[in-house]
């Protein structure tokens, strides 16, 4: 059973509660009655320009490595299809395996540059926030102090 109040901006509520006790005559239960107050959390604080110019500078690094990565991934997935396809020509009397590994090795070279273009753009965006959020220092040259 529980009861909601409001008033003068107080926001409770009153639970009633039935515990074990053995003082008690009533049956061994004992009624008490329990307020709960809501607290109101803080309201959030939107973070300083410093802030998130750092955090887009993070986040450009971030994109960044991860770029190189597609980019390593890339040349080794593209040299890897350039070994098959030699050994294509090397072996015939294992041509066609050679040639699907080939293959694939090519179109993981192919995904893989895209992932690092994907990234490059990404490392864009963040590179152009920062730009946005960068504290600008302004010189007083004309004797404002």
């Amino acid at each position: 059973m529980a009861e909601n109040y409001y008033g003068s901006g107080n926001a409770y509520s009153s639970e009633t509660v039935y515990s074990s006790s053995t003082t008690t005559q009533y049956g061994g239960y004992q009624e008490s009655t329990i307020y709960v107050t809501e607290s109101v959390p803080p309201p959030v604080q939107q973070p300083t320009e410093a802030e998130e110019y750092e955090k887009y500078k993070k986040e450009e690094k971030h994109h960044k490595h991860k770029q190189h990565e597609g980019e390593v991934a890339a040349l080794a997935a593209g040299a890897f299809a350039l070994y098959e396809k030699h050994e294509a020509k090397k072996d015939p009397e294992h041509a066609h395996r050679h040639k699907i590994e080939s293959n694939v090795a090519a179109a993981a070279a192919v995904a893989a540059g895209g992932y690092a273009f994907h990234e490059h753009h990404q490392k864009e965006e963040a590179e152009d926030e920062a730009k946005k959020h960068k504290e600008h220092h302004h010189h007083h040259f004309f004797g404002n102090n």
